[in-house]
């Protein structure tokens, strides 16, 4: 069943569904892959019924050329879906940009203890807000009991936990591994825009994070970053945007290490005019 009215949703959520079924929910923005497909196969695993949204967030872009070439298949994406989860446990909530924001797209300022200020939200300002502004909507519509996120993009992961927090909504958050091709390229929608070629060449990506992780054990975070950097720098068709070792817990980068802490190792490149991320949890 695909509803594009949050109001209707609303409605079959409180009404048609039994209180006592447990509710699941991942949301989109279209474009599936099978990295959504996982997310979602593991909300049903966990849950009774599954919520899964597809909608293309306009307040969580900075670039409006990424928002405008961001592509669009609802019916390619439903068939998708379909194919993997039962359709009797799944409603597909797919809304118009007006259903959600009106005539008016703009983001709510969010606070989020400083996991917002740094790597994708220095680089990318507002996106959080954007991020926390859809989902504070769709949390609050469809009132899930658990909802799951990838952890491809680990600092979202991190800011929709400290979302729930403040909002003070019952919701647990569930964090699901990064799904990847065969050759280790993280799944995501953006790989679509590579060419078979470039698509390939991207796997020295995940190469260079394992490669790190090992280096890693040894040798300092300023070493270990500069042996990325150094990496990258033998490929010139890739750009380095950043690769930052920080905190899991805060997110901040570190200069030291210490005993039983977090690392994670966070990466961004560009190739062939595409943004691609990526993250690998560090040996402490």
């Amino acid at each position: 069943m695909i509803i594009t009215s949050h109001n209707k949703l609303k409605n079959y959520l409180e009404t048609d569904l039994k209180n006592s079924i447990s509710l699941g929910f991942v949301p989109t923005m279209g474009a599936l892959h099978d990295g959504h497909i996982t997310l979602m196969q593991e909300a049903i695993s966990q849950c009774d019924f599954l919520v899964v949204s597809i909608f293309v967030n306009p307040t969580q872009f900075d670039n409006k050329s990424d928002l405008q070439k961001y592509p669009r298949n609802i019916t390619q994406d439903v068939e998708f879906i379909k194919q993997h989860i039962d359709p009797k446990k799944l409603v597909v909530y797919a809304p118009e940009t007006d259903d959600v924001y009106g005539n008016n797209p703009i983001a709510k300022k969010y606070g989020y203890d400083g996991l917002e200020q740094v790597m994708e939200g220095a680089n990318r300002l507002g996106h959080f807000d954007g991020v926390g502004t859809i989902l504070e909507f769709l949390f609050t519509i469809i009132k899930p009991d658990k909802a799951f996120f990838g952890e491809k993009d680990f600092q979202q992961l991190q800011i929709v936990k400290k979302l729930v927090e403040k909002l003070k909504l019952d919701i647990e958050i569930v964090g699901c591994p990064i799904k990847r091709e065969a050759h280790g390229l993280a799944m995501s929608s953006r790989n679509e825009r590579l060419t078979t070629d470039g698509r390939n060449k991207a796997a020295l990506i995940y190469e260079t994070l394992q490669k790190a992780a090992v280096y890693f054990k040894d040798h300092s975070i300023y070493k270990t970053q500069k042996f990325v950097e150094e990496t990258f720098l033998n490929y010139p068709e890739f750009n380095l945007e950043y690769f930052t070792i920080a905190s899991e817990e805060t997110l901040k980068p570190v200069k030291r290490k210490y005993k039983n802490h977090l690392y994670r190792g966070f990466i961004v490149v560009h190739l062939e005019g595409v943004r691609l991320i990526d993250n690998i949890a560090l040996p402490h």
